[in-house]
């Protein structure tokens, strides 16, 4: 089968096309033809060896498929082939930029019959974070002030939406550019700011008239991790979830004190760990899109042997809604 894989770390140009061995499902796995794949900013970790986790090269990136079952497994009860299904992959055999994969029966969502492959891939990983974040890290309540950073990008626009529907009283979203800006605007953001001027944070003050935000989903890391802090109310939670541009960030644990703040880590392997948290925010999640109150933008469909340039323009900035990868 083809896959884009990396066997050292490094810029985009490190994924390869090559030819692998199609993998073989054992007990309780299914193998899948991919018809799409979705690309995120752990990918990209990934291949610059920056990932939460450590990376065994060779590697094939890509976490979030969508695709219908070929062959099944020993002991597979709940799916069958030509099943339509998606899923998040994990472990050390798991291939998401490839024509095919395995993956466990027990993380397998079957589509909808009116939800295609594409949408389908653009769901998981960044509906579930951008839920989470919000819902068990953030602990938003109804009436609070939320920021969502790059809120024109894929969790962006999952957390806009969802922090409408969880019932927040203002939505401030930043994004780099006014075409993403007026986008963020039309899934619900009450105000929209340009995070290029070094200014912002004084934006945000005079938006909540001086008390900040109550719930901040920070992704950059570097000064931004510091300017969001800078944002928070009393009793306010910064949730990170990436550091997409490669920079820690140093505070002292010590200024949290004085407003009653929080800094809360997200990392939604976690959250696959506990299944009921799962299987209840994922229902809740499609059934928002079948009623319409979540809508979906794909920002661009590409075959997977341009992965290297789609890592370009994600990290450049350059799209706005989900990147996908057909093989």
């Amino acid at each position: 089968m083809k896959a884009v894989q990396l066997e050292k770390f490094g810029s985009p140009d490190v994924l390869r096309l090559v030819d692998l061995e199609r993998p073989s499902p054992k007990e309780n796995e299914v193998l899948i033809e991919i018809k799409a794949i979705g690309v995120n900013y752990a990918d990209t970790a990934r291949r610059e060896g920056q990932y939460v986790v450590d990376t065994p090269l060779p590697y094939v990136p890509g976490s979030e498929v969508a695709g219908i079952i070929v062959e099944t497994g020993t002991g597979v009860k709940r799916f069958k082939a030509g099943d339509r299904v998606v899923t998040l992959l994990g472990g050390r055999r798991a291939t998401g930029y490839a024509e095919y994969t395995v993956a466990d029966e027990r993380a397998l969502i079957p589509l909808p019959e009116n939800l295609d492959e594409q949408t389908a891939a653009s769901i998981p990983l960044q509906g579930l974070s951008a839920y989470h974040v919000l819902k068990t890290m953030g602990r938003m309540e109804k009436g609070e002030t939320v920021l969502v950073h790059a809120a024109a990008g894929g969790v962006g626009i999952f957390a806009v939406q969802l922090a409408r529907i969880f019932g927040a009283g203002k939505i401030i979203g930043t994004a780099s550019t006014e075409e993403k800006r007026q986008f963020a605007k039309e899934l619900g953001a009450d105000h929209t700011i340009d995070y290029t001027n070094e200014l912002w944070e004084e934006e945000i003050m005079e938006i909540t008239k001086g008390k900040g935000v109550d719930v901040a989903l920070e992704m950059a890391g570097g000064r931004v991790f510091n300017q969001t802090l800078n944002c928070l109310a009393p009793f306010g939670r910064l949730v990170i979830y990436g550091v997409a541009s490669g920079e820690q960030s140093r505070f002292y644990p010590s200024s949290l004190m004085e407003k009653n703040q929080s800094v809360i880590g997200f990392f939604l392997p976690q959250i696959m760990s506990k299944p009921h948290l799962l299987e209840s925010s994922l229902k809740d999640i499609f059934t928002y899109i079948q009623k319409e109150e979540i809508k979906l933008k794909i920002g661009g469909v590409f075959p997977l042997e341009e992965a290297a340039d789609v890592h370009r323009k994600l990290q450049g900035r350059e799209t706005s809604g989900k990147l996908i990868l057909v093989p």
